[in-house]
């Protein structure tokens, strides 16, 4: 039986293969089709939804691992690979991703195919880094994908094929100096505000007590490095300004000292300072909105929770970032605030999460695809116009319909 990284999603496969490269996916898309079987990618299972959850054939594809080449700006990796080992190994060609998420344990293929982000105003997820892909159509056929199908492979599901290469923007590896310290939601929240006005930048938010904490950094040269930051440092400096926070915002101190990471100010590459490794699991929902949208949508989360007398015991992540390209990325074809919730472990999320989707999309907000959301069809079609366009690539590249399954089927149709 398979599992999610949560385990709340389950699936009982009739087989699940594990190829080692492209010639063994190949293999792999044209045995389910022999048997007239739907295939289903998984990578590590880090998404809360049941986008990898099928009873015909699963596809585990993290073998499929390892950077193929950095030539110029541009890496061409594996798409198996994690995050993780993609930040190092660039980093030794003194180069790195323009974005970096908050689980470094995702593989390339599926932060690509659900638009996972990172947080900038200008910096776009890691979906519109993407120059070109390699990926198993329905036919078991190889594709090399340029152009303009790649706003469909941009977050594609995994409804179109089966990614095995990438090939990525990079940019020059850097030094980020990073902040963290208490502030008014109000103006934390602002356009313009320190959301907008720097390389990275999140915020954590306690919606019942209006609390928050804002983290933001940029740049700097490399002599303001005193020495390579190391992640037990970090957890201690954290754990050190967390009563130091707590004193400024004293009922709040549990919570910081849950949600701070640094404290102050820390310096070192942005793959290393900004993800989350905290291994804490608890289902998760996020939104995207129109970033002109986020503080109503705030307030009125804050009062419609209130007044079913619902706790949001879990600080609320809201981040930033640029309008996408891809046909069913979340932020497409606008600005976008993003908010994401958690429930902890132990809690039905359902209320909260039905909650959450109605105030959200009430204001024009789209789910984040690895996310908890009720969405299905009707509201895919309304929401996205280029929905069409994305169903015309899936024509030619899975006529059969061969990477199908149930979650897929009731957002796209069969």
């Amino acid at each position: 039986m398979w599992t999610n990284w949560s385990g709340a999603q389950q699936s009982r496969p009739r087989a699940t293969d594990r190829p080692l490269d492209e010639a063994g996916v190949a293999a792999a898309v044209r045995r389910a089709a022999s048997r007239g079987l739907r295939i289903r990618p998984v990578g590590t299972g880090h998404s809360w939804s049941p986008l990898a959850v099928t009873d015909d054939v699963q596809l585990d594809c993290r073998a499929l691992t390892g950077v193929v080449a950095v030539v110029g700006e541009r890496v061409r990796v594996r798409a198996g690979a994690t995050l993780e080992s993609l930040h190092g190994e660039l980093a030794e060609h003194g180069r790195a991703l323009a974005v970096v998420p908050d689980a470094v344990e995702l593989t390339v293929a599926g932060a690509i195919g659900t638009g996972t982000h990172g947080s900038g105003a200008t910096t776009g997820s890691l979906s519109a880094q993407v120059t070109g892909v390699r990926l198993v159509d329905g036919t078991g056929t190889v594709r090399r994908v340029e152009g303009p199908d790649l706003d469909a492979v941009r977050t594609g599901l995994g409804a179109l094929g089966v990614l095995t290469e990438v090939e990525l923007r990079t940019v020059p590896l850097r030094l980020l100096q990073v902040h963290e310290e208490p502030g008014e939601p109000v103006e934390l929240v602002a356009t313009g505000g320190v959301l907008d006005a720097h390389a990275w930048a999140e915020i954590v938010l306690h919606v019942p007590s209006g609390e928050a904490l804002a983290r933001w950094g940029d740049p700097v040269e490399p002599d303001l490095e005193s020495a390579p930051v190391r992640r037990d440092l970090v957890r201690a400096a954290a754990a050190g300004s967390a009563e130091a926070l707590g004193r400024v915002v004293s009922r709040l101190a549990p919570t910081l000292r849950r949600t701070a990471r640094w404290g102050g100010t820390v310096v070192g590459p942005a793959h290393r300072v900004l993800p989350d490794r905290r291994p804490v699991r608890a289902e998760a929902a996020e939104w995207a909105l129109p970033r002109e949208t986020l503080g109503t949508a705030l307030r009125e989360l804050g009062a419609a929770a209130a007044a079913r007398r619902m706790e949001l015991r879990s600080p609320v992540l809201v981040r930033v970032g640029p309008a996408e390209t891809g046909w069913l990325h979340p932020a497409w074809n606008r600005p976008t605030a993003w908010v994401a919730l958690r429930s902890p472990r132990g809690v039905d999320p359902a209320p909260l999460f039905a909650l959450a989707g109605t105030v959200l999309e009430a204001v024009g907000g789209r789910p984040h695809w690895a996310g908890h959301h009720r969405w299905g069809r009707t509201e895919v079609e309304r929401a996205y116009p280029r929905l069409a366009d994305f169903q015309a690539v899936r024509n030619r590249f899975d006529p059969d319909r061969r990477f199908s399954g149930a979650h897929v089927d009731s957002l796209l149709g069969a």
